[in-house]
């Protein structure tokens, strides 16, 4: 399932980050907003940071209540700020909306997506977090009623669920060894005249030990491994190669890839495009 990326969503860079292992992670813990549906990340964003003096927006992932769409928050591994006392065992998703008496505002696509992040936390962190709502930890009404009542009950999908999408004829799987997002949640691979979560290659950062160049590199031979003609000469980074600095030749391939792919098309190789190379099935 497609994540929005902080960069996609248009968020503030963190005025700091905390890492959390997997190891202490136990609880995956729900929430809502309180606020209208139609409110952004970016303006919940705005208020914890402005208001709240918090160092970013509080959840680790948050949830429209109408669509269903996922947006990247502080990420998996990242402390959040959404539960007192309890930041570090619990994983905090936000369902962006508003618990009215009566009304049903959380709609299948939301419950389908809560449930999905769910189970891809379990995923990896190897064993079932337990379920919690805010106000098993808070003195709160959050996530209200009918969240809560929905949460004790494991989450239960009403109907037939959306089926995973089959790949398409004629495709086979992606090759090679898929590698981890190298950046720091809500960064990418981009131009060098941006903000500091930009990473061009041209100052040779370190990420996980490696240079910036390094893991861009690793990036685009993965596309070649696909199938894409890249090199000095060829269709892809024709004049410079893949030497691992970010610039046009870069954003054309980026920009290619993800209409082929269907992605949001900014030629910035955020998680969500770095994913698509080493998962996604080749047509």
């Amino acid at each position: 399932m497609d994540i929005i990326s902080r960069s996609e969503w248009g968020a503030r860079p963190p005025e700091g980050r905390v890492t959390v292992p997997w190891s202490a992670r136990s609880v995956f813990m729900g929430h809502y907003s309180g606020a209208s549906a139609t409110q952004t990340p970016r303006a919940i964003q705005d208020y914890h940071m402005r208001e709240r003096g918090w160092v970013d927006i509080g959840y680790n992932f948050l949830i429209s209540s109408t669509s269903g769409v996922i947006f990247e928050g502080r990420g998996w591994t990242n402390l959040g700020a959404h539960c007192a006392g309890h930041n570090t065992e619990a994983i905090g998703v936000c369902i962006i909306g508003a618990d009215k008496p009566n009304v049903q505002d959380v709609s299948d696509a939301a419950r389908r997506s809560f449930k999905w992040l769910y189970d891809e936390a379990n995923r990896r962190k190897g064993s079932k977090l337990t379920l919690l709502g805010h106000k098993d930890r808070g003195k709160t009404a959050c996530p209200g009623d009918e969240i809560y009542s929905w949460l004790k009950a494991g989450l239960p999908i009403i109907g037939q669920p959306t089926p995973a999408p089959k790949p398409p004829a004629g495709s086979k799987p992606a090759p090679g060894t898929p590698i981890a997002f190298p950046l720091p949640g809500g960064w990418y691979f981009g131009p060098a005249s941006g903000p500091d979560y930009s990473v061009s290659g041209r100052y040779e950062r370190y990420f996980r030990g490696r240079t910036d160049r390094a893991w861009l590199k690793d990036w685009a031979t993965q596309l070649g491994r696909r199938g894409w003609n890249i090199g000095k000469g060829r269709r892809w980074l024709s004049e410079h190669g893949n030497d691992g600095v970010y610039g046009a030749e870069y954003r054309a391939m980026a920009l290619a890839f993800q209409r082929d792919q269907r992605l949001r098309q900014d030629g910035l190789i955020g998680v969500a495009t770095w994913n698509a190379a080493y998962l996604n099935p080749v047509t």
